[in-house]
């Protein structure tokens, strides 16, 4: 196909035109803009390989490549892909078509792998590499245009990447390009937090698919996907036979399955069916070596020679977008792909089968489209369908943070709950990923609660490892250590479920101690004496399945395992050092895993105290049955009976000196008072602390100075935990009357009693005492009457007494005292039976007439009746009627006429 042709050219005059005017145009106090465009166009129409040609073909990258001249010379043309295949693949693609060799005029960047040159113009890059070399040079020299593509993906390094070239072109970059494509694009979202951008749309081309569900569900438990999509496609080429060709499309066959293990039992599938065998199969993932992934996307045998043999390609979701295979009319999809996102069992990310989105089963189906009618086999049923996420969630929502919060602190910003996210992630995720770089030593702990944490030397380092910090910082304590290959292996074991099998047979226990040797200090290093027998034996599924080891699970742990050791080498890391002590391993898991060293609590159980304030059940399956103290790789909660229990599971025994060893600023050894919650009393205390956990507390006998006995004293009563026996309704209302005084008397100079005075108060109230029981007994009054001089007490007495003298002769309460109530706000309030006010009238005030008394007239059965301030007019108003009523019901009572 001549590109020339491809729907992407319609937008090449607007997009022009769009970079240009843009380039022009300023803000509101005269600042250049910066340019920002959208392009929205469907898979297949051009825009990741012909869109980076425009921007050449046009100048909008310089074409000597000097760097030094400045950022505003212009540079490369930055393509940014969300996988490495694909970079590596549309590199290729685009040198092809300008003529030049890979790593010339265009190249790429993958993690592990470089083909750029000086004299590179166009540079495919994955979504971490240029985040990177944001940090190395915040002004991004030498490159004139940024393009995201595949940008509705939305993975966490993309949106990352492209808040910071925002940042960047905002301040010091205004003349960055940026350029947002993708084929199905939020729009709104992005062009609000965008603005000002333009937005381009093609609508392209692409031929009609037919959409074909399975009848009934399927359990991929008990039929597997491969042999279920090996099955549909020998009948779906039976069908297109039978009527002769008919509707049914000719070309090649595009599967889609979850991940490379899935791939290689499809494979394995489609080879032992008779029908199939006319076809070439291949296996298309990221983890191949680039030479097998250039064969399954060579050209198809729809565009080659007559008599070429058909294809049938498997591949991952990286065949879902970027890259368009030509030649595909039948694409059978499984409905499942491998999705990173957080795993709280082992605190890392990791990738999980799950099923795909609405918009993700329309992208793989339209690649049955792309160059003649197709047909799309969904192994789902239409309701299903129905049932499924209309989008991905975002990753920025899914995964752990803790690499892209050290990467921000790396580039100085101290904040990342300020950053200007595109979404926000949860502030939980945010806490969590910055309390475990504390954790760490990658970020700094502030003193200020409002300080934010900046990063550390260590953190700098744990940056260069392409990992997540846990195991950059096991590998970095590997290397002082010797054992980077061993530690290596660790962490590769981590990445995946264990594959040694649970509850199994004595019979294979036994097995298991006879061939694996007793390994009481870690169930790592079980797991890895497991892995180097089965690696040994080619994981032979009969050896495997004596030791009770998952073959297929365990051969994964191999590529993995490789994987690490490229990066320890790149990062000079000695890899052949002899065997290394038992107990530097079991510091280096330590050093990732610090944030969850848990303590058991008794020898009996299996209970355990884990820092932060967590608690759990060590697993059972664990050989560290008789280690008090202990690190653990896995947290699972497990829900039942409405209750949730915590796991502790690949436990590693430590020792408490390692904790001061290698966390010196979080261990500490203290000396003072506590209360004990058991003895009720206060008592000396001696601790051990790593952070928040206890490590052990002694109580002694040695003598408590009071003040701190009476300050941990009040706090157990304020708390609620110590109830005063004589902090009664007197005492309320004796505290109520004193902030009264204060009030209505400011010629006195009492001071009222506050919140904050109560609790120094109670203080006082303990001051000399030891126990709860001491405290509890003890008076209240005299303690309170310390708060007023003789003067203020006898001016409390007179001017707002507890009770006032009624003056009808009448005994009332105590010797003939009416009651009376002081409230927090409003005047005192009387209260006396009806029979005790007959012949008093008129007002009642008090303090010298300066405060008036309400009046509260209680029935015989002492309930109000009613309120008033002048007893005078109640008499004459209220009285008869209320009379009529209450002598009928209280006879016997006196009722004056």
């Amino acid at each position: 196909m001549n590109p020339l042709s491809l729907p992407i050219y319609e937008l090449e005059e607007p997009l022009v035109a769009a970079l240009r005017a843009a380039s022009e145009a300023s803000d509101a106090v005269g600042k250049p803009a910066g340019v920002r465009v959208l392009v929205q166009a469907p898979t297949g129409s051009g825009k990741s390989t012909q869109i980076p040609k425009i921007l050449l073909k046009h100048g909008f990258a310089d074409s000597a490549g000097n760097e030094a001249s400045g950022p505003a010379s212009g540079g490369q043309i930055v393509i940014l892909q969300p996988r490495r295949l694909a970079t590596r693949m549309l590199a290729k693609r685009v040198a092809a078509e300008l003529g030049s060799a890979l790593g010339e005029t265009v190249g790429y960047q993958i993690r592990l792998e470089s083909r750029t040159s000086a004299a590179t113009r166009i540079r495919f890059v994955t979504e971490g590499v240029l985040l990177r070399q944001m940090l190395g040079d915040p002004e991004l020299r030498g490159v004139s245009a940024i393009l995201f593509d595949e940008f509705h993906e939305r993975h966490l390094y993309g949106d990352i990447t492209l808040a910071r070239a925002l940042q960047i072109q905002r301040s010091t970059r205004p003349d960055l390009r940026l350029i947002v494509m993708s084929a199905t694009l939020d729009t709104a979202t992005l062009e609000a937090y965008l603005a000002p951008c333009r937005v381009l749309t093609s609508a392209g081309r692409s031929f009609p698919v037919e959409i074909e569900y399975l009848p009934r569900p399927v359990n991929f438990d008990t039929e597997p996907v491969w042999e279920l999509a090996a099955k549909y496609l020998e009948e779906a080429l039976a069908r297109r036979a039978s009527d002769g060709g008919g509707s049914q499309p000719d070309g090649d066959v595009l599967i889609f399955m979850p991940g490379a293990y899935e791939i290689g039992r499809t494979v394995q599938a489609i080879g032992a069916r008779r029908a199939l065998r006319d076809f070439e199969c291949f296996p298309l993932h990221g983890d191949l070596p680039a030479a097998e992934q250039d064969r399954a996307l060579e050209r198809s045998a729809g565009g080659a020679a007559p008599g070429a043999r058909r294809k049938i390609i498997v591949s991952t979701n990286v065949a879902e977008t970027s890259l368009t295979i030509e030649g595909v009319t039948l694409v059978i999809d499984s409905g499942l792909a491998r999705v990173a996102r957080y795993d709280p069992h082992r605190g890392i990310n990791t990738l999980l089968v799950e099923k795909i989105s609405i918009a993700s089963a329309d992208q793989r189906a339209g690649r049955a489209g792309r160059t003649a009618p197709g047909r799309c086999l969904r192994l789902w049923t239409q309701r299903e369908h129905e049932r499924r996420a209309p989008q991905e969630v975002p990753e920025v929502k899914r995964l752990d943070l803790a690499e892209v919060v050290l990467t921000l602190k790396a580039s100085g910003i101290a904040d990342v709950a300020g950053f200007p996210w595109i979404e926000p992630p949860n502030p939980a995720a945010l806490m969590r990923a910055e309390q475990l770089l504390k954790d760490l030593g990658g970020v700094s702990r502030e003193d200020s609660a409002n300080a934010h944490s900046k990063i550390t030397e260590l953190g700098r380092r744990m940056l260069r490892f392409p990992l997540h910090p846990r195991y950059a910082r096991m590998l970095i304590e590997a290397e002082k250590r010797g054992c980077v290959r061993e530690v290596a292996l660790m962490a590769a074991l981590t990445q995946d479920r264990s594959f040694l099998l649970k509850n199994v047979p004595k019979s294979v226990e036994a097995e298991r101690e006879r061939r694996l040797g007793e390994a009481h200090t870690s169930d790592f290093l079980l797991l890895m004496r497991a892995w180097e027998a089965a690696a040994e034996a080619r994981f032979d599924v009969e050896f495997c399945r004596a030791l009770g080891i998952h073959a297929q699970a365990a051969r994964q742990v191999g590529p993995v395992f490789q994987q690490f050791l490229n990066i320890a080498q790149r990062e000079g890391l000695e890899l052949e050092t002899g065997p290394a002590a038992e107990s530097e391993l079991r510091k280096c898991v330590l050093a990732g895993f610090s944030d969850q060293v848990a303590r058991r609590l008794d020898a009996g159980t299996l209970r355990c105290d884990l820092v932060h304030g967590r608690r759990g059940l060590l697993s059972r399956e664990s050989v560290c049955q008789q280690a008090p103290l202990l690190v653990v790789a896995e947290i699972t909660e497990v829900g039942g009976r409405g209750e949730v229990a915590t796991l502790l599971g690949l436990a590693t025994e430590i020792e408490e000196a390692w904790l001061e060893e290698l966390f010196p600023g979080d261990y500490s050894v203290t000396t003072g008072v506590g209360y004990d919650e058991a003895a009720k009393r206060v008592v000396a205390r001696h601790e051990r602390r790593f952070r928040d956990l206890v490590l052990e507390a002694k109580v002694s006998g040695d003598e408590v100075p009071p003040s701190e006995a009476a300050a941990l004293l009040a706090r157990e009563v304020l708390a609620g935990r110590i109830a005063l026996k004589h902090w009664d309704e007197a005492v309320e209302q004796w505290i109520i009357r004193v902030n009264r005084l204060a009030e209505w008397f400011p010629e006195l100079e009492s001071s009222p009693i506050t919140e904050e005075d109560r609790a120094t108060l109670i203080e006082q109230l303990c001051y000399g005492e030891s126990s709860a029981r001491a405290v509890r007994e003890k008076p209240v009054m005299p303690v309170l009457r310390e708060w007023l001089s003789a003067e203020q007490l006898a001016a409390l007495d007179l001017y707002l007494p507890e009770r006032l003298v009624m003056g009808n002769g009448q005994r009332s309460g105590r010797g003939g005292r009416a009651r009376l109530r002081y409230l927090p706000e409003g005047p005192p309030i009387l209260s006396a039976r009806i029979q005790e006010l007959y012949d008093v009238e008129g007002k009642f005030t008090l303090g010298q007439g300066r405060v008036p008394v309400r009046i509260e007239v209680l029935a015989p059965n002492q309930r109000p009746i009613q309120i008033t301030d002048d007893l005078t007019s109640f008499w004459r108003e209220q009285y008869p009627k209320i009379r009529a009523e209450l002598s009928r019901r209280y006879p016997r009572h006196e009722w004056r006429a």
